[in-house]
């Protein structure tokens, strides 16, 4: 598990080792022509930690794609620096964004190839990815034989085939349905600590939030600033109906409220 971490009503955290997965360092982002520019995001500075699972709440609007837009390499801050030491992150967006003419193997076996593996080798390890992701014996499933949950289970295993120390997930479960959602968040969270992952996971989902991660970042509405930060202290595995859950999620719950107040955001 990540070191202990303290927080306070600014989000600054003080943490017991200084290594960083992902170091965000005042950050700006603004949209529009010069002289007419809307911000986004001010002033944003967050650390990701090695193996640290890190889950971005917020009001829809504030900034939270645009931010791992930018973590990802997509677009480029208007100020301020990001740094991701291990190299590009992997991305996993809301859509499964697999490619319908290819089977659930094949889908997995491009993001192999565009990383250099040989074709021999392709093959045995898209099955070992699809076995990760509890979906043996899928490899050869078109995009329309397999379920909701099952062609994001196809896409986390795409993503997992970069071979990234950073995966970036963008709402991956906000399209399916709360059972569904329930069994990927367990698979999700196992196949997170089988690795040395770190994961940076955006969601307006607050049950999500603490369910999932290590550490809760809320960001303001519009323009997105770190408003508070939580460590969740709640052992793994982790029951959405929990009560430590419920209990922390009606916390993070008032203060998001509190922000869209004051940010007159409805």
């Amino acid at each position: 598990m990540a070191p202990a971490l303290t927080t306070d009503k600014t989000g600054t955290a003080a943490r017991a080792n200084s290594g960083s997965a992902v170091r965000i360092d005042h950050v700006h982002k603004s949209f529009g022509r010069p002289g007419a520019a809307q911000p986004v995001l001010d002033d944003v500075s967050l650390e990701v930690r090695p193996g640290e699972f890190v889950c971005l709440l917020g009001a829809s609007g504030c900034g939270k794609s645009t931010l791992l837009n930018l973590v990802a390499g997509l677009d480029r801050p208007t100020a301020g620096t990001i740094e991701v030491p291990g190299g590009r992150p992997a991305l996993m967006f809301q859509e499964h964004a697999l490619f319908p003419w290819l089977t659930a193997g094949r889908n997995i076996e491009l993001a192999l190839r565009l990383r250099g593996v040989p074709r021999a080798e392709r093959r045995p390890e898209a099955e070992r990815l699809l076995e990760l992701v509890r979906l043996s014996g899928a490899y050869g499933k078109r995009v329309h034989e397999l379920s909701g949950g099952m062609r994001q289970r196809v896409a986390l295993a795409r993503a997992l085939a970069q071979d990234s120390q950073v995966l970036l997930m963008d709402e991956p479960f906000a399209a399916l349905d709360a059972i569904t959602r329930d069994v990927l968040h367990h698979e999700l969270t196992r196949i997170w600590s089988e690795t040395s992952l770190s994961v940076l996971f955006v969601t307006h989902n607050v049950r999500e939030a603490v369910r999932l991660a290590q550490r809760v970042v809320l960001l303001s509405s519009r323009p997105g600033r770190v408003a508070r930060q939580w460590a969740v202290d709640i052992p793994q595995p982790r029951r959405i109906e929990d009560a430590a859950v419920a209990d922390l999620s009606v916390e993070i719950t008032e203060e998001l409220r509190g922000e869209i107040r004051r940010h007159g955001r409805h």
